[in-house]
């Protein structure tokens, strides 16, 4: 088997980052059919980076040069286990790079920040029929959830 590179995962902390970010960004958003402006996806990239311990904090995997993936972790609370909680939004990973490891390495990675922040549990979801990621969360040994999900629109618009 070919040597497919080291998968390093660190925080998006600098400007440069953000825009290396904002591609990974535009496909995990093309993958669920979604356009976010460019200048919203960056300006939420920047609230995080702005203010990590209190928003959030986006991960970016990369082999040397090579973006392999992302992944966003916002810190929230949840009543039924009195705790503070990391909700990981997103988790991306580049078609090329899939079933290299790159999506465990970037949970691992928001686990580690979640113990690191106090929360005492990383939540996240994902669309019944994406079977692919489904397989990833098995695998690290994530608990499955029979939730509901609903929403609703403020009527605000977007930035």
């Amino acid at each position: 088997m070919p040597d497919r590179g080291r998968v390093e995962v660190g925080p998006v902390t600098t400007d440069a980052e953000v825009e290396r970010l904002l591609p990974l960004m535009r496909g995990y958003c093309d993958f669920y059919r979604v356009r976010p402006s460019d200048a919203s996806l960056l300006a939420m990239a920047r609230a995080l980076m702005a203010d990590p311990a209190r928003e959030g904090v986006q991960l970016i995997a990369r082999d040397g040069a090579e973006d392999l993936g992302f992944a966003t972790l916002f810190w929230s609370w949840e009543t039924t286990s009195a705790g503070r909680i990391g909700v990981m939004n997103d988790l991306f990973v580049t078609p090329a790079s899939r079933g290299r490891g790159v999506g465990s390495a970037l949970i691992s990675a928001c686990l580690v920040r979640c113990r690191d922040h106090g929360a005492i549990r990383m939540v996240w979801q994902t669309a019944v029929d994406n079977l692919a990621a489904q397989a990833v969360y098995d695998h690290v040994g994530a608990t499955r959830e029979s939730w509901v999900d609903y929403w609703l629109d403020t009527g605000l618009a977007q930035p």
